[in-house]
This record gives structure tokens, C-alpha cells and sequence, in this order.
């Protein structure tokens, strides 16, 4: 019995520590803002780690993608980045000030169903995106450590085993309890960038002192295409194998509560932060694109190409292969630290924005279950599927590079289309034309990721199934929750309650309108009162809820009285009929102290039927569910409003 109850005892206090850390909702612009906001110029690092980090394995993947026309396909992605991606998040970054993003901007072209599948579809990619930010990072880290010369040779070709140690401390760290450190991401960042300049610094000097490196380069060029307009076609097909170097928009948004506005700023629309992000949005991407253009230049130039491919020793490295090349072992290993460093700093992000965006949307579809507003269970979860990930791609950094790619296009395509959307509604003609080319080109460079790498697409719908079949699922199981956030009563509904208590109950008729008029209540109220037995003294009144967007979980419901020939009806709106209904009875018995008595007639039907009608549509066999809902939501018997069916 002792044994028993200690049990118990540890069990409890293991579901309180795992449940103890939960997500606050976040909606529009009612979401709690940050505690503590930053200068500009310091959030940048917090998106660095992200952006930046993609440097120790870009060139690596850029080298074996294009082999010598590599700089020229990478002066695609930084064009695209300067006149594309970057006009296109900083109007996002006007339109969500709170760090919506470009979801929250398409989330509302479509209603209804339509619309939750389609941001259902949109967080499957961005789970993409994300998930193999992790995995990708981790075993880009993990391939630094492994080549590294000055460790023990018993880590050599571990990489697989060296990924998932890196992720289980990534875990570990979020389940004990993760705060993002603006201080260490600038100093991540800054000595990053530091020892990454060095190299290029010294890139350019060694081809400076040995012109043989450029001559070989121009010959493979001229060996292979011939003519320039070749290389450019060639350059721009193969571009958007190199999209990873564009993953720091989306992220960047994302962490605009953190920026520091005007003290006078508006909140709902905070032109100073508004206007600090888009420096911020800038000045990465002008960085970026610096370091885009000139690491693979000088990695292309110096390393040859059979060292890009698969098992060679700058696959997945390249700027480590120089920095332990040329400037020694003692620099390289400073290197290697520093970019495993930032890199599992960079999976810290992607796990911290995964976190985030569950509550941020799936619990107010009802699509996420009780426990996914819960840090650490979700950090199980999401810790489980980068490992299988990772099991199942090798720790290849090459093999993961395919659908992250994918979630990222995905990522900037749904911003650019946003953006192009938000102008036209604005009518303005010339700003539609442009963000319409370039939705038009991140279109292509979706096609052609696909082609080429089609193993991303087929790994983004199985997320996005995954996604989709998972808030089916929670929705169903969720459903005779309450729904209703606040329930809000006008003067004339008031009095007609009040009216209603003379008797010291309160009676009301569940009707679903149809013509509205006197004899429709007339006959309404004389088949219950017959049904149920009300006598004739007793007055009643009438309750009609209307379903408005079945798809929405949570809602403010507000009732209004009207008064249809002497017949008092109450009137609403929501999401769901059985829901609402059971809500109001509860409100009604807590401010007036009364027991509410519902009356309902019985409902013919297939109730297979009835119940998919009441989970897609919010109606279906409404008695039954209103008691299912009011038993759920009070256990004791004796306080719960009473449900009459007859008839």
C-alpha cells in the first residue's frame, strides 16, 4: 500500500513538472508583448543565428550544385534576397507588427474550412523548414567535429551518433527550463562573422599570391558553358538549390515583439518598431549577401571539386576545409567550435519558433490537444521526430539540404503572395506588378527545387498529412468542450431574463429559426409545453443560435433580445450550437443563481450523420451533445443545468 502510494505520489509530481511550462496563446494584436524589447541592431544576432549559421554549410552545398558556376548562381540568391525577399518582409513586417508573419496575412483570404486547411498546409512546410533547421544544423555541427583532426580518431565517420548527441542536449536544455540569451546570440554571431571575414580576408590573399587558382577556375568555366549567356541559364536553374542562404527571413519577423520601438508608439500599429525591424531586415540581409557572394567565391576558387562531394573532406564544410587548410589546425579548431557553437544555437531557434507557433494557431482552430500548450511534452515530440530524421537521412547534410529547401521557398512564396494580395486590395497597381513577378520567380524556384530535389516535396506532405490528420483528430476529441471565451448579454435580453425569474427558474425553448414569426413561436411553445409538461404560468423564453463560421473553436458570444409579437427570444451567434447553448445555461445559472431548464425536441436521423454534421458544421442532434457538454463541464448533477427532450 506504501509502495502504491509513493508511486502515485512521483507519478503526480512527474505529470506536474511535465505539464508546469505552458505556452500563452497569441492572437493578432491582443498578444502579450514581449517583457524585455532590444535595440535593433541586437535582435539582428537573435536572427543571425539563424541566418548566418546556414554559412558553415552554403558553400558546401552551392559547390556541389553548381561545381565552378557557383558564385554566379549564388548572385541569383543574393538579387533575389536585396530587390526580392526583402522588399517582401518588410511590408510583411508593416502588415503583422506583433510577429505574425506572412501566415497570419494569408490566413485570411480564405474562411470557413477552406481556410484552416490551407494554414494547415502553410505550418506544414514551415514544421519542414524548421524541423530540418534542427537536423541540419545539428549534423552540420556534427560533421565539423568529426573531420576536425585534432579530436580522437574513434569520432571519425560518427557523425550520425555525434547528431543525435547534439540533439539530445538541444532536448535537455528546453526541458529543463531554455531562456534565449540576447548576450550570448551577439557574441555568437559577432565572433562568427568574425572568423568567417578572416577566411575570406585570407581566401582573397592566397588567390592574390597564386593566380594559377583563378586561371584553373576561368577554365573549368569556359571548359564547361562556353559562353557567358550559358553560364546564366545554367546559373539561374540551378539557383534554387541555394535557397537556404534566404531562411532568415520568416525568422526575423517572427522576433519583432523583441524589437525596441518609440516610446509613443501605437499599439496596434507601432510605426517605430515597424520601422527599427525593417533596419534590421536590412542590415541581415546586406550582411548576408556580403558573405553570400564572397565565401563562395573563394571556396569555389580554392577547393577542388571532388572535395564538394559526398565523402569529401569539405562536403558540408567548405570554409572549414580552408580555414584548417590554410590558416592551420589551432585556427580551424577556433573555427570548428564556433560554428558547431552557433549552429546548435541555430536549432535552439528553430525548436523556440516550433514552440511557439502550436499555440499561436492550432489550439484556437481546437486542433492541438490540452497537453500541446505544455512546453515539454511538445519538446519530446518534436526531439522524437529529429531523430527519426536524422536516423533516416544519415546526418547527411547534403541528403537534408532537399527539404529545407522546400519548407523555406514554401516560406518565402506564401510571404511574396501576401504581399502581392495586401497591394492589390490597396489598389495600388505598380507595387501588385512587382511582388507579382517576384511570387512569379519564387514560384519557378519552387518547380525547380521540386525537380531536382523531389525527396522535399514528398517529406513536406507527409508533415503536412501528419499535421492535418493530428488536429482532425484533436478537434473530434475536443469538441464538447466549452467554447465560448465570453458571453455578452444586451439591455433588452437582460430584462427579458429577469422577467423570466418571477417564477424562480428560468425556462427556455432551444429553437432553430425558420420563419420568425408569431406563429412559428406559437406552435413552438405549445408542443413543448405539452411535451414537457410546462404549465401554462410559467414563462419561458425562446433561444436561438445561429451558426457563423463553424470552423472557428473558441468565440465571444453575444446575445440580444427581440421581442416577435409578445414572444421574448434570445438571439446568437457561434461557432457551434450544443456549445454555445450549454455555455449560456451555465452563465445563466452563475450571475442569477437560478437553475436553467432547456427544452428540446427530439431529432430524427442516421446519427453517424448528425455527429459528422455537429463536428464540420456545429449543428447536428443538439440535445444529446448540450447534456454531453454541460456533463463535461460540471460534474456535480445537482448544479447542472437541466435538459429536457420530449415530443
Amino acid at each position: 500500500m506504501i509502495r502504491a502510494t509513493r508511486s502515485k505520489g512521483h507519478s503526480s509530481r512527474f505529470r506536474t513538472w511535465l505539464l508546469e511550462n505552458r505556452i500563452e496563446e497569441m492572437q493578432g494584436p491582443h498578444i502579450k508583448e514581449a517583457r524585455e524589447q532590444h535595440p535593433w541592431w541586437q535582435v539582428v544576432c537573435l536572427t543571425g543565428v539563424d541566418y548566418y549559421s546556414t554559412l558553415g554549410y552554403i558553400p558546401g552545398i552551392a559547390g556541389l550544385a553548381a561545381g565552378a558556376l557557383s558564385p554566379i548562381a549564388t548572385m541569383f540568391i543574393v538579387l533575389l534576397t536585396l530587390f526580392g525577399m526583402l522588399p517582401a518582409y518588410r511590408r510583411v513586417a508593416y502588415h503583422s507588427p506583433h510577429g505574425q508573419g506572412s501566415i497570419a496575412m494569408l490566413e485570411h483570404l480564405l474562411s470557413f474550412w477552406k481556410g484552416k486547411i490551407f494554414v494547415l498546409c502553410l505550418l506544414g512546410f514551415v514544421g519542414t523548414a524548421w524541423m530540418f533547421t534542427i537536423t541540419l544544423s545539428a549534423a552540420d555541427g556534427a560533421t565539423h567535429l568529426a573531420e576536425n583532426p585534432i579530436v580522437p580518431s574513434f569520432l571519425h565517420d560518427k557523425e550520425t551518433a555525434i547528431t543525435l548527441v547534439l540533439l539530445a542536449i538541444l532536448g535537455g536544455v528546453f526541458l529543463k527550463g531554455f531562456r534565449e540569451a540576447i548576450g550570448i546570440a551577439i557574441v555568437l554571431v559577432f565572433s562568427y562573422l568574425f572568423l568567417n571575414l578572416l577566411i575570406v580576408v585570407f581566401g582573397f590573399y592566397m588567390i592574390l599570391q597564386h593566380p594559377a587558382y583563378l586561371s584553373h577556375w576561368k577554365d573549368a568555366l569556359l571548359h564547361g558553358y562556353g559562353n557567358p549567356l550559358d553560364m546564366v541559364v545554367v546559373s539561374f536553374l540551378v539557383f534554387p538549390q541555394l535557397a537556404l542562404g534566404l531562411s532568415g527571413f520568416e525568422t526575423g519577423v517572427s522576433m519583432m515583439p523583441l524589437v525596441k520601438g518609440d516610446p509613443g508608439d501605437d499599439p496596434q500599429r507601432p510605426a517605430g518598431r515597424i520601422r527599427n525591424t525593417r533596419k534590421m531586415l536590412t542590415t541581415a540581409a546586406l550582411i548576408m549577401s556580403f558573405f553570400l557572394i564572397t565565401t563562395s567565391f573563394v571556396t569555389t576558387v580554392l577547393i577542388p571539386h571532388r572535395e564538394f562531394e559526398p565523402g569529401g573532406k569539405a562536403a558540408g564544410r567548405a570554409l572549414a576545409y580552408l580555414a584548417h587548410q590554410y590558416m592551420g589546425n589551432t585556427f580551424g579548431t577556433i573555427y570548428d567550435i564556433s560554428t558547431i557553437t552557433i549552429l546548435w544555437f541555430a536549432g535552439a531557434s528553430a525548436l523556440t519558433g516550433l514552440l511557439n507557433i502550436v499555440p499561436r494557431y492550432l489550439p484556437r482552430y481546437g486542433m492541438a490537444p490540452e497537453w500541446g500548450r505544455a512546453v515539454r511534452p511538445m519538446v519530446l515530440v518534436f526531439s522524437a521526430i529529429a531523430f527519426a530524421i536524422t536516423l533516416a537521412f544519415h546526418a547527411g547534410v547534403n541528403a537534408q539540404s532537399g527539404p529545407y529547401a522546400t519548407g523555406v521557398l514554401i516560406m518565402m512564396t506564401s510571404a511574396a503572395l501576401a504581399v502581392t494580395v495586401a497591394m492589390r486590395r490597396q489598389r495600388r497597381h505598380r507595387p501588385t506588378l512587382v511582388f507579382g513577378l517576384i511570387t512569379l520567380v519564387m514560384l519557378y524556384a519552387d518547380v525547380e527545387n521540386i525537380r531536382s530535389q523531389p525527396n522535399g516535396i514528398v517529406i513536406s506532405i507527409l508533415f503536412i498529412a501528419a499535421i492535418i490528420f493530428v488536429s482532425l483528430v484533436s478537434r473530434a476529441l475536443r469538441s464538447t468542450e466549452l467554447r465560448q471565451e465570453d458571453i455578452k448579454l444586451d439591455e433588452a435580453a437582460w430584462r427579458f431574463i429577469e422577467e423570466a425569474l418571477s417564477s424562480g427558474e428560468i425556462h427556455i425553448i432551444a429553437n432553430r429559426r425558420q420563419a420568425g414569426d408569431r406563429r412559428e413561436y406559437e406552435l413552438k411553445e405549445r408542443e413543448q409545453r405539452e411535451a414537457n409538461h410546462i404549465p401554462r404560468e410559467v414563462p419561458v423564453l425562446f433561444l436561438e443560435v445561429d451558426v457563423a463560421d463553424p470552423s472557428e473553436f473558441t468565440d465571444v458570444m453575444e446575445v440580444r433580445g427581440v421581442r416577435v409579437d409578445g414572444y421574448r427570444v434570445l438571439r446568437a451567434e457561434s461557432s457551434s450550437v450544443p456549445n454555445a447553448i450549454a455555455a449560456f445555461l451555465l452563465y445563466l445559472r452563475d450571475e442569477t443563481g437560478a437553475k436553467p431548464h432547456c427544452y428540446f425536441g427530439w431529432t430524427e436521423g442516421n446519427p453517424l450523420v448528425y455527429l459528422v454534421r455537429y463536428i464540420l458544421f456545429g449543428e447536428g442532434d443538439i440535445p444529446p451533445v448540450t447534456r454531453e457538454v454541460l456533463r463535461e463541464a460540471e460534474p456535480d448533477p445537482g448544479k447542472r443545468p437541466a435538459i429536457h427532450v420530449g415530443g
